[in-house]
């Protein structure tokens, strides 16, 4: 069975089309019998993950650290849960047994746990497919940032090989299964800043 880690947002306070993709894209897992990983919270695009996952049938797995479970933030519905003692260790436990990571929209966590699993992936200490779903055209900025820093010399042009966008959730499941494998080596120190 595949498993995919999704990172999301936990804000409630977006538009209705974030949560419409997050819905669509949970049923489409579902039907396709993926098991998904997730930041195991109630609320925002996290909580739109587990509600549709859980309402379709599916497995997900929520990965938290304890601080805060302790505040009751964890889905209540989802019975299957690990608990870490730090953020970090949680970022090392979406990675565990994942076949490919899909970045939705979100704020700072998800910005931050993208660019590490993409850092992770240019290292070759992470080689699964990451797709980026684009609802909206959130990521657009993203996109032509990493571009920048191919067009300053910041980074090979190597964009395609680290991670796709795609602009529906109905492109998600063919992207990671036509994702180009990656084993590139590490790179001079120069080209990972």
């Amino acid at each position: 069975m595949l498993q995919v880690c999704v990172y999301c947002a936990s804000s409630g306070h977006i538009h209705s089309d974030y949560f419409d993709a997050t819905a669509h894209l949970a049923h489409l897992l579902v039907e396709n019998e993926v098991k998904v990983v997730f930041g195991g919270g109630s609320s925002g695009l996290m909580g739109q993950l587990a509600d549709s996952v859980l309402a379709a049938g599916g497995h997900i797995k929520g990965i938290m650290p304890q601080f805060m479970n302790e505040v009751e933030w964890g889905h209540t519905g989802v019975s299957d849960f690990v608990y870490t003692e730090t953020m970090h260790e949680r970022k090392a436990k979406f990675l565990e047994g994942t076949d490919a990571l899909i970045a939705l929209p979100g704020g700072p966590g998800t910005f931050e746990e993208l660019f590490e699993a993409i850092t992770l992936k240019k290292l070759a200490q992470f080689t699964k497919p990451i797709i980026i779903l684009n609802t909206r055209g959130y990521f657009n900025a993203f996109n032509l940032l990493m571009q920048q820093a191919v067009e300053e010399r910041f980074m090979p042009d190597e964009l395609k090989h680290l991670f796709t966008i795609v602009d529906s959730p109905e492109e998600v499941l063919p992207a990671i299964h036509n994702a180009q494998a990656w084993n590139k080596g590490l790179h001079d120190a120069g080209s990972l800043r």
